[in-house]
């Protein structure tokens, strides 16, 4: 997706999607490996890095209806429950027979969103879900919002990529809370995956703030103190900088 946002490396790009596409099983499902199929968070990821490609056409919509034809466990929610979200309602989970979490629930949506599958019942209840978890004070962190009865702090980049999938999908009163703490928070963070997504999910709803590349570009320098970023780091940063309106607007380019 990265060299896409670009348009470089398309002999790249080639042989990533058709890795990809090896990987992928019968049912649909993009694994870690072969011998762990129940590691199908993937799936979303290889559908966005298939989107346009009429050669992997095929690819995507087995694994879209995947998606929309699996979920974790889910129950109603007791009285005595340490948490308090709703747990019966269905997202998706990292592993399968686990309970749905905010990052892979988000990354469901989004690349069901992006290929056509907005309308469709699963994607209105992960919405909903979604919603669900948002903090009280505004933010998403993984999942949690309060444990006997004291409420969890907010991530950066699980507050982005939440909202990154709601875009059009909720009225923004309902997330006017999360873009406020997340407008304050991208402010102090210079690490890439807060930043990256942090960046995106404002851009997302209109709300890009000024001085992006020059925060990008402080967020590279510390690479001379703490270390090289990995490829998935600089792959966000990189996507951030070319995503005037959130991830989806790097498919429209």
């Amino acid at each position: 997706m990265a060299l896409h946002a670009v348009g470089r490396g398309a002999d790249l790009v080639k042989a990533a999607r058709a890795r990809l596409a090896a990987q992928q099983l019968a049912d649909g499902r993009v694994c870690l490996s072969p011998q762990h199929p129940d590691t199908f968070w993937l799936t979303p990821l290889a559908i966005l890095a298939w989107h346009q490609d009429p050669d992997y056409r095929e690819a995507q919509a087995r694994a879209s209806r995947f998606l929309l034809n699996s979920t974790g466990r889910h129950w109603l929610r007791r009285t005595d429950a340490p948490f308090e979200h709703d747990s019966a309602l269905r997202g998706w989970p990292w592993i399968a027979e686990t309970h749905s979490w905010v990052e892979p629930t988000s990354l469901a949506v989004l690349a069901l969103r992006i290929t056509g599958w907005g309308e469709h019942e699963r994607v209105k209840e992960a919405v909903r879900l979604l919603l669900d978890r948002q903090l009280p004070k505004g933010g998403w962190n993984y999942g949690n919002t309060k444990i006997f009865g004291q409420e969890l702090f907010p991530f950066p980049e699980s507050t982005g990529l939440v909202l990154n999938a709601l875009r059009g999908m909720a009225p923004q009163p309902q997330v006017q809370k999360s873009l406020d703490y997340l407008k304050s928070r991208v402010q102090e963070v210079r690490t890439p995956l807060a930043l990256g997504w942090g960046l995106m999910g404002l851009a997302s709803w209109g709300e890009e703030p000024a001085g992006v590349q020059a925060w990008i570009s402080e967020c590279l320098e510390r690479q001379k103190r703490y270390g090289p970023y990995d490829t998935a780091s600089l792959s966000l940063l990189l996507v951030a900088s070319r995503a005037p309106q959130g991830l989806e607007s790097v498919f429209n380019n």
